[in-house]
């Protein structure tokens, strides 16, 4: 079983800055060999794809958050992370961090607002 948990979510002011963070885990979980994306949600909309990070390192982003978002991940550490520079009110979201399309975490609520 694959377990994904978020972290570093919470209430910033338009203009700023917040990190996330997943922590991967599991007995045969290859970390380093998985696609890694983050998602985000708000209530009555559909999943939204933000970022993806290969096992290669080759990154991907949706329109609008590139420039502003950057997704890296530590293998050493099985850990993702998305950092998120000039945030803006709709930003404002669950991100979710997901492996391999398969696996899910609960998600960690960002709110952008003054």
């Amino acid at each position: 079983q694959v377990q994904l948990v978020e972290s570093g979510g919470g209430l910033v002011q338009p203009g700023g800055s917040l990190r996330l963070s997943c922590t991967a885990s599991g007995s045969f979980f290859r970390f380093r060999l998985v696609v890694m994306n983050w998602y985000r949600q708000t209530p009555g909309k559909e999943r939204e794809l933000v970022a993806t990070i290969t096992s290669g390192g080759s990154t991907n982003y949706a329109d609008s958050v590139k420039g502003r978002f950057t997704i890296s991940r530590d293998n050493a550490k099985n850990t993702l992370y998305l950092e998120m520079n000039s945030l803006k009110p709709e930003d404002t979201a669950v991100y979710y961090c997901n492996a391999g399309v398969l696996y899910w975490g609960k998600g960690t609520l960002v709110t952008v607002s003054s």
